[in-house]
């Protein structure tokens, strides 16, 4: 669980630095932020999924 809140952490940071870079609003970078989050996140849960099960 510890790589899905960490992807999250980063996703948000990303996603922030993503919308600053184009130039977004604050509610731009909220909205890029939550997105890239969600998708760490679960790039993470997957991740934490394949190796628990694959360390038997």
């Amino acid at each position: 669980m510890l790589l899905a809140l960490i992807g999250a952490a980063i996703g948000a940071l990303l996603g922030a630095f993503v919308a600053r870079r184009r130039k977004g609003s604050m509610t731009d970078m909220l909205q890029y932020g939550a997105v890239f989050a969600i998708m760490f996140a679960l790039a993470g849960l997957f991740l934490t999924i394949f190796i628990v099960r694959a360390s038997g």
